[in-house]
C-alpha cells in the first residue's frame, strides 16, 4: 500500500479536512514530475505543500542528486514524512507555512498540489498583506489560498525554472481570479493550461473542479495552450506536451493579449450556447438573483412540526421555510406542497428569536448560546446572534448544485428558503411592461434558456454543476421585450397548458417559438 493510502486509511477525516489533505493520484505526479525534469538544468526543487512527499518521490525516481526543500503546517503528517525521507540529506522538510517563509530563494523546479481552502478559512488578510508586499501587486480579497501559494512559487523561479501545478480550475471563471489571470499574463509564466473537465472523479473523496498548470520562465514562446482533459485517457495529452515542448500545441492556443483576465476564461476552450443566438441581455435586466437564507448553524434553527412542540415554540417565531432541496420535486412549489411537508413532519421552519416576550423563546435562545451557536462563523457578526437574514419570500427559485442544467421553481407557497436555493426576484420596471413575471418564467422553462445559463456554469465532480448568484446575474438570456405581442400571447397560453398538465410538449413549442426567432440562423444547423 503507498503512503497516502495508509495515511488516509489510518487518519481521521476530520484531520485531512482541516488541513486540505487530498492527495495528487500518481499518474497525475508521474504527468508533473516529468515536466520539471524536462529542464536539464533542474537541481533545486520546493514542494510547497508536502504531505508525504509523493512528488519528490516521484521525481528522485526520475532523476538523482535533486536538493529538495518541502513545507508544510501538519505535523502528524509531516512526521510520516521524515519516516519515509529521513536517510536523504538532500531532502530539507520544515514545519512551517510556506507563506510566510522562504520568499527569498529561488529554484530550478517547484511541483505542489497546494490546499484548497477559501478566504474564510485562512487568516487571509494577514497572508493577502504578506503576498501584496512582496510581490507589489493587489489581490480580491476574497482570493483562495491555493492560487496564493501559485502566485509565491512563480515568484520564487529561477530563470529557466519550471513550474507544474495541480489546483481547482474555479479561478479561471471566478471573480477573484481575475487578479490572478492577470499576474500569470504580466509574467509570461504560464505555458499549458489542462483543464480536467470531469466526466470522472480525478479524486476519490472530495468534489472540484481540476486543472494542471504548466509554467516556465524561458525565452520561448509566451503563448498559452489550453487543452480539456474529459478522461484519464486523456491525460497522454499532457505527456505529449512536455515531450515536444517548446515545439508543442495545444487544442486551443492564444498571444497573452488575446486572453482577457477579466472575463471567465471557460469561452477560451468551451463552446458558448449563447453564440447561437441573438438579441441576447444580462439575466440582471429582468431578475435580480441572491443566495438563500444562510443560518450559521441549521440544525439549531432548523423546525419540525415536532420539534417546535417539543420546545414549546410559538407559531409567530416561526418562518415557514424551504430547507433542503429534495423537498422540492417539480417546477411549480404550491401551498399544498408546504402543507405536506408540516404534516410529513419534515423540516419545514427557522427559528426566528426577534420577537420575543415568550418564555420558550428566551429558553431557546439560551440553550443556543450553552452550545455555543453564537460563536459560530455567520451568528458571531450577527446583531442579534439569533437573527435571520432579511429574505422577503422569493417568487422564483433556482437550484444551485445540479447535473441536468439549471432548475427554477415557481414559489406559489410564498415561503422562503435556505442556501440549497438562490432567491430570484424580478425586476419591476416600465422599461419592459410586456415582460410579466409569467413570460418571465416561461421562459427560464426552456431548453434555450438552460443551454445559455450553461455558458456561466461552474463544474465540479462527476458531472455535476454550479451557479453562484453572480454567475446567474451576469449569464445572458433572451431580450423578451422584442416579442411581438402575438408571441408573447401565444407563449403564455402554452405556460399555462403546461402549468395545467405539466406535459413537456407545451414547454417544447415555446422553445420552438424563441429559437425561430431569436436563433442565429447563421451558426445553427
Amino acid at each position: 500500500m503507498v503512503p497516502e493510502e495508509t495515511y488516509a486509511k489510518n487518519t481521521a477525516l476530520g484531520h485531512r479536512k482541516k488541513f486540505a489533505q487530498f492527495f495528487t493520484p500518481q499518474p497525475i505526479a508521474d504527468l508533473m514530475a516529468s515536466w520539471l525534469v524536462g529542464n536539464e538544468t533542474l537541481k533545486t526543487v520546493l514542494e510547497p505543500a508536502f504531505g508525504l512527499g509523493i512528488f519528490s518521490r516521484t521525481l528522485l525516481n526520475k532523476k538523482e542528486g535533486l536538493r529538495i526543500k518541502g513545507f508544510d503546517v501538519d505535523e502528524k503528517i509531516l512526521d510520516k514524512a521524515v519516516s519515509y525521507f529521513g536517510p536523504n540529506t538532500n531532502v530539507s522538510l520544515t514545519l512551517e507555512d510556506y507563506m510566510y517563509n522562504g520568499w527569498d530563494n529561488k529554484y530550478d523546479g517547484i511541483i505542489c498540489n497546494p490546499p484548497y481552502l477559501k478566504f474564510h478559512d485562512y487568516d487571509n488578510k494577514e497572508i493577502l498583506k504578506e503576498v501584496e508586499r512582496n510581490l507589489g501587486f493587489k489581490f480580491n480579497g476574497f482570493t483562495n489560498l491555493y492560487t496564493l501559494f501559485l502566485l509565491k512559487s512563480i515568484f520564487q523561479l529561477k530563470n529557466n525554472g519550471r513550474i507544474a501545478y495541480l489546483i481547482p480550475s474555479e479561478f479561471l471563471n471566478s471573480d477573484y481570479g481575475k487578479q490572478v489571470k492577470d499576474y500569470l499574463l504580466r509574467t509570461k509564466t504560464l505555458k499549458h493550461l489542462f483543464v480536467i473537465d470531469f466526466k470522472e472523479n480525478v479524486f476519490d473523496d472530495v468534489l472540484t473542479t481540476a486543472a494542471i498548470l504548466l509554467l516556465a520562465k524561458d525565452d520561448y514562446s509566451s503563448e498559452v495552450q489550453i487543452t480539456t482533459i474529459a478522461s484519464k485517457s486523456d491525460l497522454q495529452l499532457i505527456e505529449k506536451y512536455i515531450r515536444s515542448y517548446p515545439n508543442s500545441k495545444g487544442e486551443f492556443s492564444f498571444k497573452p493579449n488575446e486572453l482577457d483576465p477579466n472575463v471567465k476564461w471557460r469561452r477560451y476552450y468551451q463552446v458558448q450556447n449563447s453564440k447561437h443566438y441573438k438579441n441576447l441581455v444580462p439575466f440582471s435586466t429582468y431578475a435580480k438573483v441572491v443566495r438563500g437564507i444562510a443560518t450559521g448553524s441549521n440544525d439549531y434553527f432548523t423546525f419540525k412540526k415536532s420539534k417546535a412542540e417539543q420546545y414549546a415554540i410559538p407559531e409567530e417565531n416561526l418562518l415557514p421555510c424551504i430547507c433542503r432541496a429534495k423537498d422540492v420535486k417539480g417546477n411549480f412549489f404550491k401551498p399544498s406542497d408546504f402543507e405536506q411537508l408540516v404534516k410529513s413532519d419534515e423540516l419545514a421552519f427557522l427559528f426566528n428569536g426577534q420577537t420575543l416576550g415568550n418564555k420558550k423563546v428566551s429558553e431557546y435562545i439560551d440553550l443556543g448560546v450553552k452550545q455555543k451557536i453564537h460563536e459560530k462563523y455567520l451568528t458571531k457578526n450577527r446583531k442579534p446572534w439569533y437573527a435571520l437574514e432579511k429574505r422577503p419570500p422569493a417568487p422564483i427559485w433556482v437550484s444551485v448544485f445540479n447535473r441536468n442544467g439549471v432548475r427554477f421553481i415557481r414559489n406559489e407557497a410564498k415561503v422562503s428558503n435556505l442556501t440549497t436555493f438562490h432567491c430570484v426576484y424580478p425586476t419591476i420596471s416600465t422599461q419592459f411592461p410586456n415582460v410579466s413575471i409569467d413570460l418571465l418564467f416561461a421562459y427560464l422553462l426552456t431548453d434555450v434558456a438552460k443551454a445559455i445559463f450553461s455558458d456561466n456554469r461552474r463544474e465540479y465532480g462527476n458531472g455535476l454543476k454550479k451557479f453562484e448568484p453572480n454567475d446567474l446575474n451576469k449569464s445572458k438570456m433572451l431580450d423578451l421585450s422584442k416579442l411581438k405581442s402575438f408571441q408573447t400571447e401565444k407563449i403564455l397560453r402554452h405556460y399555462a397548458d403546461y402549468m395545467a398538465t405539466e406535459c413537456d410538449k407545451h414547454i417544447n413549442s415555446i422553445d420552438e417559438l424563441l429559437r425561430a426567432e431569436f436563433g442565429n440562423h447563421l451558426s445553427i444547423n
